[in-house]
């Protein structure tokens, strides 16, 4: 009913009028046009992101904003504080200024980083809690005692299978003549992950939130966490792990991939193999010697790595991936697929555990 090509007659009134307008603005013919649309003044965009964020609901406007970074070059205005103040702060537009930064002025230098400390700040409230009870669940149940002291302790699944041949047809019950149970308390660092993250521009949502979960997980004390980001080049992040917002601008979306660099360095940081979990979060285009990468990843399954290949983490929904290496990946036997923000808590808790985890392949 908005916007010129709607017709019908219709002149929209007051609040739609405006509504109308703002939307014309992003989507009408002249606006991607460079004499149209939003590009003609900074004034007139923070008034237009004013109008927005007045007559539309949250999540729609981060959708327009969106739609105005990638149609209308709002990213290059996001250069000046004046316009990072009026935007709607989400993981896109985090994503946005961590590609700027090597250019952000010194002037909107904090502006950005209070923009990506609100939006650290939000996923820490609704998953970080989560992700930590998760894992430490994980770990407990992770350290298997034979004789449990208390009821509570008792792994019955676990039980039940060790017994399955003391099974009595007549009586249709299994005599537990061993019990297994859980551990409880044992100190000192029990899992190595290691998180490698491909900082080629299209993973932005994935590197924010793998940003924010490595921090996280740094904060366990029976984990021993490191971050790679990697494009043709390979960084350590590990030491800034404290802080979710550093590691976020110590990373430099953009370039190019290698695949194979990466997986070889995540390997020198392995020092008990079966205790490790390698998670690669790349869309898997890869630039670098395609066979060394399968052969490194094989090296890897063999020596007991669990290694897990997520083609997303964010809630952009089905991305685009090399389906070759996917598929080879698979076959080596290294479960490759996309996940939500929402589900890595319980992913990484089934890893920790050995778990199939076949379930969020689905």
């Amino acid at each position: 009913m908005l916007g010129e090509s709607a017709g019908a007659g219709v002149v929209p009134r007051g609040a739609d009028k405006k509504m109308d307008a703002a939307l014309d603005a992003l989507y009408g013919e002249k606006a991607g046009r460079r004499r149209g649309g939003l590009q003609e003044s900074a004034p007139q965009v923070a008034r237009w992101l004013g109008d927005i964020r007045e007559y539309f609901p949250g999540p729609v406007v981060r959708v327009l904003q969106q739609d105005a970074i990638e149609r209308l070059d709002l990213g290059r205005l996001l250069l000046e504080p004046e316009m990072l103040e009026a935007v709607e702060p989400d993981v896109h537009l985090v994503g946005v200024l961590l590609s700027l930064n090597s250019v952000l002025p010194e002037r909107a230098r904090e502006t950005a980083r209070e923009v990506v400390r609100r939006v650290v700040r939000e996923v820490e409230e609704r998953l970080e809690q989560r992700l930590r009870s998760a894992v430490r669940g994980a770990l407990e149940r992770s350290a298997r005692v034979r004789r449990p002291r208390r009821q509570a302790d008792v792994d019955w699944r676990r039980t039940v299978h060790a017994n399955l041949r003391n099974y009595l047809p007549e009586r249709r019950t299994v005599v537990p003549e061993r019990l297994v149970g859980f551990g409880r308390g044992t100190q000192g660092v029990r899992r190595d992950v290691i998180l490698c993250v491909d900082q080629s521009g299209s993973m932005a949502p994935s590197v924010v939130y793998a940003g924010i979960f490595g921090a996280a997980l740094a904060s366990v004390p029976a984990l021993r966490t490191s971050l790679v980001a990697f494009d043709t080049a390979v960084a350590d992040l590990t030491d800034r792990l404290h802080d979710p917002v550093e590691v976020l601008f110590g990373t430099q979306l953009g370039g190019g991939t290698d695949v194979h660099r990466a997986l070889a360095y995540c390997q020198g940081l392995v020092s008990r193999p079966s205790e490790t979990v390698v998670v690669l979060v790349s869309d898997l285009y890869e630039g670098g010697p395609r066979e060394e990468m399968l052969r490194r990843a094989a090296a890897l399954v063999r020596s007991g790595v669990r290694l897990i290949t997520l083609l997303a983490l964010s809630d952009d929904g089905a991305p685009a991936y090399d389906h070759e290496n996917a598929a080879a990946l698979t076959a080596l036997g290294v479960p490759v697929f996309a996940c939500t923000p929402d589900r890595f808590p319980d992913l990484i808790a089934a890893a920790l555990e050995h778990r199939d985890l076949t379930p969020f392949t689905s």
